[in-house]
């Protein structure tokens, strides 16, 4: 009896570790991929922008060929501005923020606070926007700025995974411009 006791208990501590050490089940649809890439984006980029101190926010590099550069506050709104008008193509309405006149967003958006806000509130908007992207309707066109006779929802959502993951390698080096190692 002692032998089959000792059998179980280990059959019982090696599912366990094995549970343990399983990997995060893969998702199943477009949707849940596109969403998982959006919140690994969401993260990355948060943790940039919570890293630089808000008395460097306004930070320009100037050593260099840098004229007209972005400072590192209107990298941080481009990413909110792009989320806000992306997710609002894909959900066939205006953006419910003011996005500003230009890329950079609304001037009256100054503090670090302020635009952590705008950010944060940005990815909920894209994550809702994710949400109606499926298989089916990947190919069906939307309206787009600048564009005329709409562009397939594939195009925005690509656009959307990618291009700030650019703007976060941006960050990274006004980062490390400062001192601040952005693993820490």
């Amino acid at each position: 009896m002692k032998i089959i006791w000792i059998f179980v208990l280990l059959v019982a501590g090696c599912v366990m570790i094995r549970a343990q050490s399983a990997q995060p089940s893969l998702p199943r649809t477009v949707t849940a991929v596109f969403d998982r890439n959006v919140a690994s984006m969401e993260r990355a980029i948060l943790s940039v922008a919570e890293a630089m101190p808000e008395d460097r926010y306004a930070f320009v590099p100037v050593d260099g060929e840098f004229t007209g550069v972005r400072s590192f506050a209107q990298l941080v709104k481009h990413v909110a501005v792009d989320n806000y008008v992306d997710a609002a193509a894909l959900l066939k309405e205006k953006p419910p923020v003011d996005t500003g006149i230009h890329e950079n967003g609304p001037d009256s958006i100054k503090t670090k606070k302020e635009i952590l806000i705008m950010l944060r509130d940005s990815f909920t908007y894209l994550h809702k926007a994710m949400a109606t992207v499926n298989r089916r309707n990947l190919m069906q066109p939307v309206d787009f700025p600048g564009t005329r006779g709409g562009i397939p929802r594939l195009m925005i959502v690509t656009a959307a995974l990618s291009h700030p993951w650019d703007l976060y390698g941006q960050m990274i080096e006004y980062l490390r411009m400062n001192g601040i190692d952005p693993q820490k």
